[in-house]
């Protein structure tokens, strides 16, 4: 049992990225598109999405291949099909900032950040050699 999770994990690689100064909405808009793609895709669709969420998930996305490789020195991308097996955006820190309303009130302007965790599974099952 031990050595089949030891031989799942090295197929799997992870990156983190913590209080990211966008709303948890915006950037959950970017990462369902990339959910489930291969990494080429996946790096495609995100290098022409024209919204600023993208750019941060390319950078991620981009950090993940690379812990992979660090993870499998004797492996290659192109062999091992590499696709994004997993992304989750969770709510980070708020900070609350105040903005002056007409009759002397405040109106709370709420000021979101994110955590994003991004995990690579490598699909070395081709049925292709048949």
């Amino acid at each position: 049992m031990a050595e089949r999770i030891k031989a799942e994990k090295k197929e799997m690689a992870f990156a983190k990225l913590n209080n990211c100064p966008t709303s948890p909405r915006k950037m959950r808009l970017v990462a369902d598109l990339v959910r489930g793609k291969n990494v080429e895709m996946a790096l495609a669709i995100l290098r022409f999405n024209p919204k600023e969420a993208s750019r941060k998930l390319e950078k991620l996305l981009l950090s993940a291949i690379a812990n992979w490789e660090a993870k499998n020195e004797d492996a290659s991308i192109e062999d091992a099909d590499l696709f994004v097996k997993e992304i989750r955006v969770d709510s980070g820190t708020m900070l609350k900032r105040l903005r002056p309303a007409p009759q002397g009130r405040a109106h709370r302007i709420r000021k979101r950040s994110n955590h994003v965790t991004m995990i690579l599974g490598a699909n070395n099952n081709t049925e292709a050699t048949a």
